[in-house]
């Protein structure tokens, strides 16, 4: 295999085995910060080493011993360091062998679930929502600071800011590495489930790169979902978040094209969507609804996507409730991005005109989105529809100008030449 093959295994293996590094290494050293920098040398260290050794059969595992290995000479020569030369002898050596022996042992310790209690970790009341996520996301989810702000409608220095002051804030302040019980668990719920959501969402339509999805971030947002239901099992919002993933991540194979291309959720096969994800996400929606949680925004959100499950074709789609369930959406979690998918409803509901004055109204009211891709797609939705073409055609181009994904920019300008005909 050439290096550059290599080189592109070494990445793409990283990528996905980073979140799960950097969670154990976290339980081990106890600090966010240094578990991030010690993955990052395993990763270079591979780099070194595998275009001489070739790709071992557990890559991961690999990795987790060249960071187990870093970290452990780093706590010698810590140790060390502390002592003259003239005191280091039996009593050190037997010191440092039993601290050697704690590191492994808290590496081999399974209790729990890594990425779960550093997802709780990085959610604690000492951050600010805002860093809460975005520490998270870049730990979990492997975001750039850039991806992050796109996601969150901010700029890539204010992120990266956010996150060093986060990393230092959690050292300082000796948080415990753990998922925690009862009133302290409580005040963190709605920050941990709004970050799984946001990690499942970067999945379902990455913000950038080559490929529209990244199906195994969804895969680890339901996990951790799943898990998170057996342990609080009397929270509604968060069966509404199981829901919802489990809906949504049934269209998965369905959302791309034998190349890799978009297909718009009207277009799309729906004999591939995965019946038994869509099974799993009724009985969590009713599990969120006996609970008394069917007006929350996870359960709301559900109900949208069991709408779309339950047509058995587009055009069976009840938009009108959809476009209802929206007004009610907005209630309980008002935002420009609410709006704008509301507007999408109610013009697949009431027409593509009132969509257009939705979405003027929300261009007026607010500048937040002014570089969001779904806003000029949207738009150029409603105006193609509306058989307006050539300005459809003007925000076709627009929305793919801004696009950072490369089978979203294609879509989009795909959109654009229909325009054309």
């Amino acid at each position: 295999m050439a290096d550059t093959d290599i080189h592109h295994t070494v990445e793409t293996v990283f990528r996905i085995e980073q979140a799960r590094l950097i969670a154990g290494l976290t339980r081990m050293v106890r600090d966010v910060g240094r578990a991030e920098e010690l993955a990052q040398d395993a990763l270079v260290t591979a780099l070194a080493e595998w275009p001489k050794t070739g790709v071992p059969d557990k890559p991961g595992a690999w990795l987790m011993a060249a960071a187990k290995r870093r970290a452990i000479d780093g706590l010698r020569r810590a140790k060390m360091a502390e002592r003259k030369h003239a005191e280091i002898g039996r009593d050190l050596d037997d010191e440092r062998d039993r601290i050697v022996e704690e590191i492994e042992a808290a590496l081999d310790d399974d209790v729990g679930d890594d990425l779960l209690n550093l997802i709780f970790t990085a959610c604690h009341p000492v951050l600010s929502p805002e860093a809460r996520a975005a520490m998270t996301l870049r730990l979990i989810g492997g975001l750039t600071t850039d991806e992050i702000g796109r996601a969150f409608l901010s700029n890539e220095a204010t992120v990266a800011q956010r996150i060093v002051r986060a990393k230092k804030t959690l050292r300082d302040s000796g948080v415990a590495y753990e998922v925690p019980r009862g009133e302290a668990r409580a005040q963190r719920l709605a920050s941990v489930l709004e970050v799984i959501y946001l990690i499942f969402n970067e999945g379902y339509a990455a913000t950038a790169g080559d490929d529209l999805i990244r199906a195994e971030l969804c895969t680890e947002a339901q996990r951790l979902g799943r898990i998170l239901a057996g342990v609080t099992p009397d929270e509604p919002e968060v069966f509404g978040l199981l829901a919802l993933m489990e809906i949504q991540a049934s269209r998965l194979a369905a959302r791309v094209g034998p190349d890799g291309e978009a297909i718009s959720l009207t277009e799309q096969n729906r004999a591939r969507w995965d019946q038994l994800l869509i099974r799993r996400g009724f009985v969590a929606l009713d599990r969120a609804e006996t609970l008394g949680g069917a007006g929350g925004p996870y359960a709301l959100q559900a109900a949208l996507a069991a709408c779309h499950a339950r047509a058995r074709s587009a055009a069976e789609t009840d938009w009108p409730r959809i476009a209802g369930l929206y007004d009610r959406l907005r209630e309980v979690m008002p935002s420009p991005v609410v709006d704008l998918n509301r507007a999408v409803a109610h013009s697949m509901a009431f027409g593509p005109e009132v969509g257009l004055e939705l979405v003027e109204e929300i261009e007026r009211s607010s500048s937040v989105l002014q570089n969001y891709v779904p806003l000029p797609a949207a738009k150029g939705d409603f105006l193609f529809r509306a058989g307006r073409r050539a300005e459809a055609r003007a925000q076709f181009e627009q929305a793919a100008a801004l696009s950072r994904n490369a089978r979203e920019k294609a879509f989009l300008l795909g959109r654009a030449a229909a325009c054309k005909d």
